[in-house]
């Protein structure tokens, strides 16, 4: 048994122990590193090219990729999402994807409120001044809004989706939702309100997006939806980068349109931050897509993504924790 792990420059370095310790006897484990900025990958394809299982959180597997391997069963994927492969086609060469059910839903969570607090009451541009400029001036900040009576619009009402409107509640927030997928008994005891987008849009002074990236949500936030936002709302990102199209969110600040924005990813999981025009904004807050990120959902996340690999391989499939595409060995 082959499992490959595929990286990105950024995790090629990161502890791998909890990976190794769940390796059967005799199985090996090996990292493979693709760097979309390299002109030459040969040496990731040949890595990958004899994998009996994949284990992926960053790369994207497509056709090229999904070709290169001779004998895999399984792409297993360090995530609840599973946007990083073409779908359709590894179902129609039989190599099967699955994900992680649940693993960082309170980190997730958290992270969300934690940005929008960050951005609401000027937190950063408060520290700047007192640790950078040497000034202690609560004028530093303008136009800062109290949050309790706030509406908070949240697309996505899946396990994080909840948490978050559970801690907006607690903040006495009004809470609203957009899931066309979620049985109204849910929301109604949360106390979460079920609207269609366009009302989601026109009412929120936060928009917090929770959705994972499919087909149908790419660039689901444009100029089109962003000119929607009749409060010039607070943007929280802890979807999916390509859910929101960057440069129509460059053009809606500049615009006015939207208050700022609170991204945990941006629309490539390894960009060019050269190139990146949200850089430098004081109503803009950027993280490397950490917000699951914690010593316990670190560890979920390596087990259980091995452990799904290595059950599905081995034919157990009662015990993988969620199988994305219709395919049995």
């Amino acid at each position: 048994m082959k499992i490959v792990l595929t990286e990105v420059p950024f995790t090629k370095d990161r502890d791998m122990s909890v990976e190794k310790s769940c390796l059967p006897e005799g199985a090996e484990l090996v990292v493979a590193v693709y760097d979309e900025h390299a002109e030459d990958n040969s040496e990731f394809y040949k890595l990958i090219e004899d994998a009996d299982i994949i284990v992926n959180s960053y790369v994207y597997f497509g056709k090229k990729e999904i070709d290169t391997l001779k004998k895999c069963k399984v792409i297993s994927f360090q995530s609840t999402g599973y946007n990083e492969v073409d779908m359709d086609y590894a179902t129609e060469k039989g190599v099967a994807v699955c994900s992680i059910l649940d693993y960082c839903t309170q980190e997730t969570a958290e992270n969300a409120f934690a940005m929008m607090l960050c951005l609401q009451r000027a937190i950063r541009i408060y520290d700047r001044s007192v640790q950078v400029d040497k000034e202690w001036n609560y004028l530093a900040a303008q136009h800062l809004q109290r949050i309790e009576g706030q509406t908070m619009g949240i697309v996505g009402l899946g396990r994080i989706g909840q948490s978050v409107a559970r801690k907006a509640k607690g903040f006495d927030m009004n809470v609203i939702a957009y899931d066309p997928f979620l049985p109204p008994e849910i929301a109604e005891n949360l106390g979460v309100k079920l609207v269609d987008l366009d009302t989601l849009l026109a009412e929120s002074d936060v928009v917090s997006i929770h959705m994972n990236l499919t087909k149908d949500n790419y660039h689901m936030f444009n100029k089109e939806t962003f000119s929607k936002m009749k409060k010039k709302p607070w943007i929280i990102n802890e979807g999916r980068g390509p859910m929101i199209c960057e440069d129509d969110l460059v053009w809606a600040l500049d615009e006015g349109l939207v208050r700022g924005a609170g991204l945990d990813m941006l629309e490539s999981e390894n960009p060019d931050l050269s190139e990146c025009k949200l850089l430098g904004r004081d109503n803009v807050l950027l993280m490397p897509h950490c917000g699951y990120f914690s010593d316990t959902s670190d560890y979920l996340v390596s087990k259980l993504s091995m452990e799904n690999g290595i059950n599905y391989f081995l034919g157990n499939y009662d015990q993988v924790k969620v199988v994305r595409n219709n395919v049995k060995h």
